[in-house]
């Protein structure tokens, strides 16, 4: 590699982004896998796809020059034409996405009976998601050590909570069905399990949406949510918001996440989950 092309900027990209998952590995033990994690983390590849292009192709200029320095061999597993092509939608595709879209929550109901044909782990994470109204990242990040199954409680803790405080989410009755499923075929500590040990990927669940022809994003669900709250039942408004762990910097509001409120966040989900699957929740 001529010193020319080693630039801040793509010293910088590297630092940033391929770094924290190659971590010291020697540069023929990079693969696939690795590259679509680093691309694929913190949805970089469909959140700043300018960005992840061109952190794809340094990595790749990177072990081609390790390749004809003979410190790798084989294909190069960040090449773009006939590799990573097939795994990940193309630049202008992911620019088209119109980020935290939402579905009408009128139409949330069939597309959940769509979910529930699926066999998909990527299927029954999508539907804990909308069903407990969770970020995309706290919901895949989930782990079984997190879930009370006799309380019907899952625990996010504070280190991976957007604002930085535990959240406790009640699990409704169709929420605690898909961990049932989750649990009968775990193979690892994350409930929703992806390749090599690893969680299930924010790619995953971007995939399925695309193949099932509907055009939001994972967050967009949290809107459906919360439209839905505000429209068709009788809950507070800051009942809603805390079910959505939602900053609140109002005293009285953020009471509501201590004592009667979390009761009162198990009859909303509850009601959720009803409304989800057809069933009215008096």
């Amino acid at each position: 590699m001529e010193k020319s092309e080693a630039s801040p900027a793509m010293a910088k990209h590297l630092a940033t982004y391929a770094s924290p998952v190659f971590g010291s590995l020697p540069v023929a033990a990079i693969d696939t896998g690795l590259v679509m994690k680093a691309l694929e983390r913190d949805a970089l590849w469909t959140t700043k796809p300018e960005t992840a292009s061109r952190v794809r192709g340094r990595i790749e200029m990177v072990l081609d020059w390790a390749m004809m320095r003979e410190f790798r061999e084989g294909d190069n597993p960040a090449r773009w034409k006939g590799r990573l092509e097939i795994l990940l939608p193309k630049r202008s595709k992911v620019r088209a996405i119109k980020h935290h879209t939402a579905l009408p929550y009128a139409e949330l109901p069939k597309f959940m009976s769509a979910l529930a044909l699926r066999t998909a782990t990527a299927a029954s994470a999508l539907r804990f998601l909308i069903l407990t109204a969770a970020r995309t990242s706290e919901a895949l990040d989930a782990k079984w050590d997190e879930i009370d199954l006799e309380a019907k409680l899952w625990t996010v803790p504070a280190s991976r909570m957007k604002g930085g405080r535990e959240h406790r989410v009640p699990l409704c009755d169709v929420a605690l069905a898909e961990l049932e499923k989750m649990r009968a075929i775990r193979t690892n500590d994350f409930i929703f399990p992806g390749e090599r040990g690893s969680k299930l990927s924010n790619m995953a669940l971007l995939m399925l949406l695309r193949r099932m022809n509907v055009e939001v994003t994972t967050h967009g669900f949290r809107s459906s949510f919360r439209d839905w709250c505000g429209e068709e039942t009788h809950y507070p408004r800051e009942i809603a918001e805390a079910a959505l762990a939602h900053t609140i910097e109002n005293k009285t509001e953020a009471a509501y996440r201590r004592g009667t409120a979390l009761e009162k966040r198990r009859e909303l989900m509850q009601a959720w989950g009803g409304y989800l699957s057809g069933v009215a929740i008096s």
